[in-house]
């Protein structure tokens, strides 16, 4: 049955599965096509967040994936609207976070017929998405978007996304009205129209009202068997020098990082941590390694790979010993055997969660330490290099400040519950091997795809997830050009995160590659830009940073958090010299 007189619309129905499955924000840049979810939402308390470009939205929801442990919703408008977000959503693939994107789209009988942004954008989504779908009914909201979010966690997390034709989400009277044929052909050819756009019309509504259960579906998490677990435990008790490589994945849900922290600490293996497992085991652990991890590589004889990849970061397995054992945990099968045929090859290849498999291999492992020897002597040339590298640190470069004396400073004066945002290149590098972060799930960069610009929106969705936390964002003067406007939404969304742009008037980390192999400096050049003007500008406070302002360092930085404190996001633009170490100071 079709009820043309309720004022209900198809937005209600988005907003009653979003709020049943627990969201708490949309993020979104406004458009008359999705009107209708944004002003449902609010009306059921979920919190429209609004930025100031739509790749900066799906970067917002990416992080509170990452920080919460659920899905991370964005919604923007049809055409160029989504086509802005192709990046961030490709991103959050790469990074593998649930996320839902829904976009608007063109009426179900105008698309392909030239209407205002409309474009195939289901083409542009399904390699990007682990699942898209179209709505062509208001019937079909609930069930598809519950499908959606239950696809999104489950498996391999990653992006999904959701097409609304502008008349499944407006009500009927309004659509009624689109859908009159103002002078329709006399006759058989009249008649045979107008049948035609009130049967798809009273189609369109059929039991759009009718009671749906809006509650979410099973998700369905891979998990390591009794009996590959029984033989790993086998294999770490005889290892002499095993290591363990801990990645992103393992921060998963359903276990809490906590429980893997006591896992890991239960185990005592040392470990090199890597994208969202950062800080996992707090500041100082005896067992977190952060340097020489190609020199451990060669000498461990077991090597565990939790969640981590044998791409680039790994040289494609290349930088691992072939006589090691080697243990790879991944949800995702590809990945799990990345460049196997290759280069390496595991002797146990577990499709599951990399947590829970932690936390089940610590308990079949109960008493048996590793050889203490082993992990102290990693710890002490960890120490060694760390030295090294900070002695780098009070070496007075020509022009401006030291980066790797400004990344040290805010390192030690950031408070302990800091959330680090990583968006650049040189001097992001840097700050990769000096900042320490406090604790699990306290570090965001983009992950595997290296993409530039998730400053803004990663701080964003962080300081609403995190509100009594600071959240620092650190960038390079390159990529702070793509969210430097988002400092209006921190402002409008009282979202005071404190940022610390390296500004050397460079794309540095291109131009120390380009210009001893090829030549020239072209395209790399930027200038000592005001931005702290621009963050002023934007209703947030600014500060210019240089050699002048040398020995007040620390006291800005703290100054900067009281403004924070105070409610205003802050930018702390610091002039810093060129340096001639590579990767921005600090060789890995």
């Amino acid at each position: 049955q079709t009820e043309v007189k309720s004022p209900r619309h198809g937005g209600e129905s988005v907003a009653a599965v979003l709020r049943a499955h627990g969201v708490k924000y949309v993020f979104t840049l406004v458009g008359g096509h999705i009107s209708p979810i944004l002003v449902a939402c609010e009306k059921v308390g979920i919190r429209i967040v609004d930025t100031r470009h739509e790749a900066t939205a799906v970067f917002a929801a990416d992080a509170v994936a990452r920080l919460s442990g659920s899905v991370g919703v964005a919604a923007v408008t049809a055409g160029p609207g989504l086509t802005n977000t192709v990046t961030a959503v490709k991103n959050a693939q790469m990074a593998e976070s649930p996320l839902l994107l829904m976009g608007g789209a063109a009426g179900t009988l105008l698309q392909g017929r030239g209407a205002l942004q409309d474009i195939d954008q289901m083409s542009l989504f399904k390699p990007l998405c682990k699942f898209c779908a179209s709505i062509r009914t208001v019937r079909e909201i609930v069930p598809t978007l519950r499908k959606a979010l239950a696809v999104a966690q489950s498996g391999t997390p990653g992006p999904v996304f959701i097409e609304f034709p502008i008349d499944t989400l407006y009500p009927f009277h309004l659509v009624s009205k689109e859908f009159g044929v103002k002078n329709p052909p006399k006759g058989l050819m009249g008649k045979a129209v107008s049948w035609y756009l009130n049967n798809h019309l009273m189609n369109l509504f059929a039991g759009a009202w009718e009671p749906r259960d809006v509650s979410p579906l099973p998700v369905d998490i891979p998990q390591a068997t009794d009996a590959q677990i029984q033989s790993c435990i086998e294999l770490v008790s005889r290892a002499k020098k095993p290591v363990i490589l801990l990645g992103s994945q393992a921060t998963l849900p359903p276990t809490p990082a906590d429980d893997i922290r006591k896992a890991l600490e239960d185990l005592g293996l040392p470990c090199f941590l890597g994208g969202m497992a950062r800080g996992m085991l707090g500041k100082n652990s005896p067992i977190h390694i952060r340097q020489n991890r190609r020199d451990a590589l060669k000498e461990a004889d077991l090597v565990l790979l939790a969640g981590t990849v044998c791409d680039f970061r790994l040289s494609y397995g290349r930088v691992l010993n072939r006589r090691s054992k080697i243990i790879a945990v991944n949800r995702d099968r590809t990945q799990l055997l990345k460049n196997s045929d290759m280069f390496w090859k595991p002797t146990v290849a577990i499709q599951g969660d990399a947590g829970s498999f932690l936390v089940q291999l610590s308990k079949g492992l109960k008493g048996h330490r590793c050889p203490g020897d082993w992990p102290q002597s990693l710890k002490a040339r960890d120490v060694s290099k760390e030295d090294t590298n900070r002695a780098k640190a009070d070496e007075r470069t020509e022009h401006h400040l030291n980066p790797l004396k400004v990344l040290h400073c805010v390192d030690e004066l950031m408070s302990e519950d800091s959330i680090i945002v990583a968006d650049g290149g040189d001097f992001v590098g840097s700050a990769a091997y000096i900042m320490r972060p406090r604790g699990p799930l306290r570090w965001l960069d983009p992950g595997a795809f290296g993409t530039l610009g998730v400053g803004g929106g990663f701080a964003l969705g962080a300081k609403l997830c995190r509100p009594d936390s600071e959240v620092w964002i650190v960038y390079g003067d390159g990529s702070l050009g793509y969210s430097v406007a988002e400092f209006d939404t921190f402002t409008r969304h009282k979202t005071p995160v404190l940022a610390v742009v390296g500004n050397d008037a460079c794309w540095s980390q291109i131009s120390r590659e380009q210009v001893p192999i090829l030549g020239s400096n072209v395209a790399c050049g930027l200038a000592f830009t005001d931005y702290h003007v621009v963050a002023d500008g934007y209703g947030g406070k600014g500060y210019l940073i240089g050699r002048e302002e040398e020995d007040r360092l620390g006291d800005i930085i703290r100054q900067a958090q009281e403004e924070a404190r105070g409610g205003k996001a802050v930018l702390l633009n610091v002039l810093i010299g060129k340096t001639n170490f590579r990767e921005g100071s600090i060789s890995v």
